[in-house]
């Protein structure tokens, strides 16, 4: 079992940046993958950016150069630095651990993420 708690969601101008960070109640050193989806409003649930377990990163073709995926294993975190936000980027963010290729994932329970003037 994963416990995961996701911080740093609100209201931001277009334009703006935010830090969303996700923190998990075991080591993430081993998860298989690590990452970020969002669900727009009236929208399916999609991939923003993930990190796999060697170090490689995946990211929606649309948040390219402006988001960033990070992870400390250390602190057992996974953040996203999301920069020149669009009205677009507007969705419930949710953090997703998947311990093995087989397994079913991990969620957290969403946090808010409003782009607008």
């Amino acid at each position: 079992q994963v416990q995961l708690v996701e911080s740093g969601g609100g209201l931001v101008q277009p334009g703006g940046s935010l830090r969303l960070s996700c923190a998990a109640s075991r080591s993430i050193l081993n998860f298989y993958t690590v990452g970020w989806y969002r669900q727009p409003p009236g929208k399916q649930r999609e991939l923003v950016a993930t990190i796999m377990i060697g170090g490689t990163t995946n990211y929606k073709d649309s948040v390219k150069g402006r988001f960033t995926i990070s992870r400390d294993h250390a602190k057992n975190t996974v953040d996203l630095q999301m920069d020149s936000l669009l009205p677009e980027d507007t969705a419930v963010y949710y953090c997703n651990v998947r311990l093995r290729p087989d397994s079913p994932p991990y969620w957290g329970q969403g946090t808010q993420i409003t782009v607008s003037s």
